[in-house]
C-alpha cells in the first residue's frame, strides 16, 4: 500500500482500536453503539420493579438415592382444555363425557342368604296384614256411600225440622212460604205479629168453633173427624176436610202452598206427609196456646194480609183486641177461602155462616172448649 495515496477510511473496529476519534461536535448527540461485553466486565442491569402478578412457588428439589425412577410419561392434552391444539385433516380429540349417576332402580347387588324361619313368618304376619288393611278399605268404600247417605237424611229431616220448630217456640215467625209467593205474585204483604194476650178471646173461640171444635182435646189429629170426612166422601157427598189447627199451622208456617192442579199426585203426597211431620213435632214441643198463636198470626186473610191484626186493621179498622163476637165470627167465616169471600162486605153465605159461628162460640166459651188456649176460660182453680 502506497503511503502517499491519500488515507483510505478504515473501519470504525479499527479507529477504535487505533488512533483517537475526532471529536464529536459539541452540539451532535453522540451515536449509539452496539457494546458488547465479554466476560464479567458486564455492567448489572438495575432491577426493573416488581410486577403486580405472583408466580408460583418453586418446587422443591427432589434427591432420589439410588436409582432414578422412570421418568413418567407426559400427560395428554384434555381435549377441552385451552392447550389442546388442533391439527388440520387430523381426527378430533374425543370429549370428555359428563358425569351420570346410577339409575335410581339400577340392582344393587345384595349379598343372598337363606331365608330363615323368622323370615317366613314375618312374611306371612304382613301378608295377613295387607289382607286386613285391603278388606278394610273395601268395606269402608262400601259403606261409606250408605253413611254419607244417612247423615245427610239426618240433618234434613231431624235436626234441621226440630231446630227450625224449637226456633218457633220462642220466637215469632217474620215470614212464611206463602208469603214469599204472594209477594212473588205482586201483592203488598202486611204482617203484624201479636201475642195472644193481646187479641180479642172471641177470634180464639171463633176460629175454634169454626175449624176445630176438639183443638183442646186431640193431639194434633182428630181421628173422629178423619173418619166422618172419609165415610161422607165415600158416599159421594160434599167433600169435607179433617184438618185441625195444629195441621194447618204446620202446614202454614213451614211449608208450601199446594196448587189445585197439583192436588192428589205425587208432590201432594210429599207434602202431606211433611204436614203430619211437623204437626207430630209442634205438638209434642210447644204447648197449645203457642200453636193458637201462631196460626192466627200466620194464617192468611186475603188482599196480603196475614195475620189476625192486620185482618182486623185491614177489614174493620180496629186491633186485634178491639174485635166483637160478630166481627170475629165473619174473619173466621172466611178462613177457608180469603181470597173469595169478603169479611167487611159479606154476601148471604158469609151472613149464614158468621151467625153459625158466633152460636157455636158461646157454646165453645159455655163448655170452655177453649180452655188450653185461653186463661180466660179455665176453671178457678186452674188459672
Amino acid at each position: 500500500m502506497n503511503p502517499d495515496d491519500p488515507e483510505e477510511p478504515k473501519p470504525e473496529d479499527e479507529r477504535a482500536e487505533g488512533a483517537p476519534s475526532e471529536p464529536a461536535a459539541p452540539d451532535a448527540e453522540p451515536p449509539v453503539r452496539d457494546v458488547v461485553y465479554v466476560g464479567s466486565d458486564a455492567p448489572e442491569e438495575p432491577a426493573s420493579p416488581p410486577e403486580a402478578t405472583l408466580e408460583p412457588p418453586e418446587a422443591p428439589e427432589v434427591v432420589y438415592v439410588g436409582s432414578e425412577p422412570d421418568p413418567e410419561p407426559a400427560p395428554e392434552p384434555d381435549a377441552l382444555s385451552s392447550d389442546a391444539l388442533y391439527v388440520p385433516g387430523a381426527a378430533p380429540p374425543p370429549r370428555a363425557r359428563a358425569y351420570e349417576p346410577p339409575a335410581a332402580d339400577a340392582e344393587i347387588p345384595m349379598p343372598r342368604r337363606e331365608p330363615t324361619r323368622s323370615d317366613r313368618q314375618r312374611a306371612r304376619d304382613a301378608r295377613v296384614n295387607l289382607d286386613l288393611d285391603l278388606g278394610r278399605i273395601k268395606r269402608r268404600k262400601r259403606y261409606g256411600l250408605l253413611i254419607t247417605t244417612i247423615s245427610v237424611l239426618f240433618i234434613a229431616f231431624v235436626l234441621a225440622p226440630v231446630t227450625w220448630v224449637a226456633a218457633y217456640g220462642f220466637l215469632d215467625a217474620p215470614s212464611t212460604i206463602l208469603m214469599m209467593q204472594r209477594a212473588a205474585e205482586g201483592e203488598t204483604i202486611r204482617h203484624y205479629p201479636v201475642a195472644i194476650n193481646r187479641m180479642s178471646p172471641h177470634i180464639v173461640r171463633a176460629v175454634i168453633a169454626a175449624e176445630d171444635a176438639r183443638f183442646c182435646e186431640h193431639d194434633g189429629f182428630d181421628i173422629e173427624a178423619i173418619q166422618d170426612a172419609m165415610e161422607s166422601n165415600a158416599q159421594g157427598g160434599r167433600l169435607r176436610g179433617a184438618s185441625t189447627i195444629s195441621q194447618q199451622t204446620a202446614k202454614n208456617l213451614f211449608l208450601w202452598m199446594e196448587p189445585a192442579s197439583a192436588r192428589g199426585g205425587p208432590l201432594s203426597w210429599i207434602r202431606k206427609g211433611f204436614e203430619t211431620y211437623f204437626t207430630a213435632l209442634i205438638e209434642f214441643m210447644w204447648p197449645k196456646r203457642r200453636i193458637m198463636q201462631h196460626y192466627l198470626n200466620v194464617a192468611e186473610w186475603g188482599d196480603g194480609n196475614f195475620g189476625i191484626e192486620a185482618a182486623a186493621r185491614a177489614r174493620f179498622g180496629v186491633s186485634a183486641a178491639d174485635l166483637t163476637p160478630l166481627q170475629a165470627a165473619r174473619l173466621a167465616a172466611v178462613l177457608p177461602s180469603p181470597n173469595r169471600y169478603s169479611a167487611d162486605n159479606p154476601g148471604p153465605y158469609v151472613r149464614r155462616r158468621s151467625a153459625t159461628i158466633a152460636e157455636r162460640s158461646r157454646v165453645v166459651r159455655n163448655e170452655r172448649l177453649a180452655a188450653c188456649a185461653l186463661f180466660l176460660d179455665r176453671p178457678d182453680e186452674s188459672r
